[in-house]
């Protein structure tokens, strides 16, 4: 009888695989998923001892800034380098970030340059959303179509931001365009106006502290836009995907547009799920601001309830990493009015463990289901193949959890570099104890193991 070589076994785990879960084996060699099978035959000159741990498809989180130019002119605080590391150590093997174009750049130039950053930093695999700033100049007619052709088929619109916000008629032709291409138009959908006009008012009333960023975003602005640009997608027939959901009428505003056939997908983040708006009255609250900003416990609900019925079919992070000083969200001075104040915050390392910790170790959904919506659907949103799923043939991308850790965050725990960690405080049961990224260990023992930028970017294929 052949006796088969690999060059790694991964031994008596068990295994989430889009068929179901059982007790098996998962052999590797060349950094992809050679076999699976209950005491699989062969020799490998590594095996690793997975009894009582899960194995999953390592995290794929589809919507990162990483070392990345904001509209107003504000780098963030992560490189390639540091964000990937802190990726992986949350048991996240894939991740997609932003090539942020800017008015008067050159599409084709700026996808360069964020592929030459990542090349040089990134641990983990890699692909790009265009943020598309500027219609003119050739980019829509020619570099944008040339690079979907290329494999950057994913394409990021804001709606708000007066330095980046696309006005209707040029959604409406970048999504022709990208309907004609083949390519996803992703959303940050807030109405502008209803934004700049609550912010001038709030500000001539002197309500300037961070904690009236909430009332700056109203829920209405978020409300509008998705509708509009879900009416948008099904008038000209384009796929899109609506980034950080946090309303039950935006969500509720989805799941009709689909079923009346519109293509659209949606997203929501951790942050939604598990804070709420009073957060903004804690100390320091400039490290709580996002946008859209948190809503209400009645959202949370909904937004649950969403994910189980399918309206929204991913969780990602939105990491949007900024520091506690000058150079991230005190740019502007420690008193800085909250229009002043960078929004965002990091998320690629607490992701996976909090949302494991309300959806296996509290029952919420359960485990297939947590692999579904961190892993598997956001790979396949964005046609990243071989990711996502443990299955022969696909990279060897694997997080094995020991899901009787616990584990309690504290005020500046993350392998990333923005010095504070938002859920100081959570507590989570379960952590990701070993990671692999195409069948090389990054993380043993909770520890990382190497800082060496092997990742690779990942054309889109669908």
């Amino acid at each position: 009888m052949q006796i088969n070589e690999y060059d790694t076994i991964v031994r008596g785990g068990t295994v989430v695989t889009p068929e179901g879960t059982t007790r098996q084996d998962i052999a590797i060699t060349d950094g992809r998923i050679a076999a699976l099978g209950a005491r699989l035959d062969g020799t490998a000159a590594h095996e690793i001892d997975a009894a009582g741990l899960l194995v999953l498809p390592a995290g794929v989180d589809t919507h990162c800034h990483i070392e990345q130019m904001s509209g107003a002119g504000l780098m963030n605080a992560d490189t390639f380098a540091t964000a990937t590391r802190s990726a992986a150590k949350g048991g996240t093997a894939t991740v997609v970030s932003f090539a942020a174009q800017h008015a008067g750049q050159k599409m084709r130039q700026v996808v360069g340059d964020y592929a030459a950053l990542a090349e040089q930093g990134a641990m983990i695999d890699y692909a790009f959303h265009m943020i598309v700033a500027d219609t003119g100049n050739g980019n829509l007619a020619e570099d944008i179509p040339s690079l979907i052709a290329e494999g950057h088929r994913s394409i990021k619109i804001f709606t708000t931001y007066a330095k980046v916000r696309q006005d209707d008629k040029s959604i409406l032709d970048i999504l022709a365009q990208a309907r004609d291409a083949g390519a996803l138009v992703c959303f940050h959908a807030e109405n502008d106006g209803l934004i700049r006009h609550m912010t001038d008012k709030l500000l001539v009333e002197g309500k300037t502290a961070p904690r009236y960023h909430a009332a700056s975003h109203p829920r209405e602005a978020e409300i509008e836009a998705i509708d509009r640009m879900c009416r948008f997608a099904e008038f000209i027939g384009a796929r899109i995907m609506i980034f950080h959901v946090s309303t039950r009428e935006g969500a509720e505003i989805i799941r009709q547009a689909r079923a009346r056939g519109a293509k659209v997908q949606a997203e929501t983040c951790p942050h939604y799920l598990f804070m709420t708006v009073d957060i903004l009255e804690r100390e320091n609250p400039a490290r709580f601001m996002c946008s859209p900003p948190q809503r209400s416990r009645d959202d949370q609900v909904a937004l649950w309830d969403a994910m189980a019925d399918g309206t929204i079919e991913l969780v990602t992070s939105d990491h949007a990493p900024y520091r506690l000083d000058a150079t991230g969200k005190f740019a502007h001075g420690k008193d800085a009015s909250f229009n002043q104040i960078a929004n965002g915050m990091p998320g690629l390392e607490t992701r996976l463990p909090l949302m494991f910790n309300a959806m296996v170790s509290q029952g919420r959904m359960g485990l297939e289901a947590f692999a579904r919506l961190t892993a598997t659907a956001p790979a396949r949103a964005f046609g990243l193949e071989g990711k996502g799923a443990i299955a022969v043939g696909f990279d060897a991308d694997l997080a094995l959890w020991d899901p009787a850790i616990s584990h309690t965050y504290g005020p500046d725990d993350l392998s990333c570099n923005t010095g504070y960690n938002p859920f100081e405080g959570t507590e989570v049961k379960g952590m990701p104890l070993h990671v692999l990224s195409r069948g090389e260990v990054l993380v043993r023992d909770r520890a990382l193991v190497t800082d060496v930028p092997r990742g690779q970017w990942l054309p889109m294929t669908a």
